[in-house]
């Protein structure tokens, strides 16, 4: 399934059923009253938060969302069917925009959570409701209110504590798979992973926490390189970054570049990225190389804390775990 993490929909709400004009014709009441009835509330258009979804993909197709009518009104005061409402599930972080200003409606992240995007038309009175002392006989009713119509722009941010990032090909993958639930494709090539994927990790039976891959980050992310552009958004809800370098791919001329081409992009795109708390973390300690080149990053990125780890043998993952664990109960107890 396509990862899909932004669409554009209009939605129509239900208009008002209009009320009824009708008099009362019965054997023996020759002067039967006003007996016209309301009509019914039109069907709202909501959305609902569930646990169930992580993309967007099922707006790929349905680009129009639209609300059951009222029913009018009739004779003998009856009311007019409401019309129903109409339903729609997205996934939790899903942030609602007016199409037309751009102005964010609603930021829907717990389950559970409903929005009304459309509200229905109200039903029109049926002309029972307009007798009076001076006006025995209304030959008049309301019609029902008009649909609400808007345009709305959903904005998919991943819901995730930690983010794991770094180049293509650093291992991402392969170290969610090991520490996580997660189980996305895995391959010796950059660019395998072309969606986030979230996984569980569990410290014990009470304590867990949901860590993502994010992919596609390359020079030139923040303008759209890659897939970078598309998938930067999704750091933003994270509290912590688990920043992965490849230790066999590092240049000992230049050390640090992988990680300041990444921080770079961060910056770029968004400052306060920038700020977010680091782990810094060495991958592929398993192969001959790795060894000298963790020594001479080390010695550059001093006086930083760096982590090393193999992802493929599962080297370092539990104290990495635990440090992540730490970071995230440091940061609960500040806030």
């Amino acid at each position: 399934m396509n990862f899909i993490d932004e669409a554009t929909i209009t939605v129509f709400s239900g208009k008002g059923g209009a009320g009824c004009v009708s008099f009362r014709r019965e054997k023996f009441i020759p002067k039967g009253g006003p007996d016209g009835g309301d009509g019914g509330k039109g069907g709202d258009v909501i959305l609902e938060v569930s646990p169930r979804l992580t993309t967007l993909f099922h707006f790929k197709r349905l680009k129009l969302l639209r609300a059951q009518d009222g029913r009018p009104g009739a004779g003998q005061s009856k009311s007019g069917r409401n019309g129903e409402n109409l339903t729609v599930q997205v996934p939790p972080g899903t942030m609602v925009y007016d199409a037309e200003t751009d102005t964010l409606l609603e930021d829907l992240t717990d389950v559970g959570q409903l929005m009304i995007v459309a509200q229905g038309g109200r039903g029109g009175q049926g002309n029972a409701r307009f007798k009076s002392a001076t006006n025995r006989t209304p030959r008049f009713a309301q019609p029902g209110e008009s649909a609400q119509t808007r345009q709305i722009r959903l904005e998919l941010k991943l819901l995730a504590d930690v983010g794991i990032i770094g180049l293509p090909n650093a291992g991402k993958s392969t170290l969610i798979t090991k520490i996580s639930s997660a189980r996305p494709k895995i391959a010796e090539y950059p660019f395998t992973t072309l969606t986030p994927n979230l996984g569980v990790v569990a410290i014990d039976d009470a304590t867990t926490f949901v860590v993502a891959d994010i992919p596609g980050l390359i020079e030139g992310a923040h303008t759209g390189a890659g897939l970078g552009a598309q998938f930067l958004r999704h750091i933003e809800r994270t509290r912590l970054l688990v920043h992965l370098v490849d230790a066999a791919a590092i240049d000992p001329e230049n050390p640090l570049d992988a990680l300041n081409v990444i921080n770079n992009e961060l910056a770029r795109y968004s400052p306060a990225l920038a700020e977010k708390i680091q782990l810094v973390v060495l991958n592929k300690m398993d192969l001959p190389e790795a060894e000298a080149n963790a020594a001479t990053f080390e010695k550059a990125l001093q006086p930083k804390l760096l982590l090393t780890i193999s992802a493929t043998t599962g080297q370092g993952a539990r104290q990495l775990v635990r440090c992540i664990a730490q970071a995230l109960f440091n940061q609960d107890e500040k806030g």
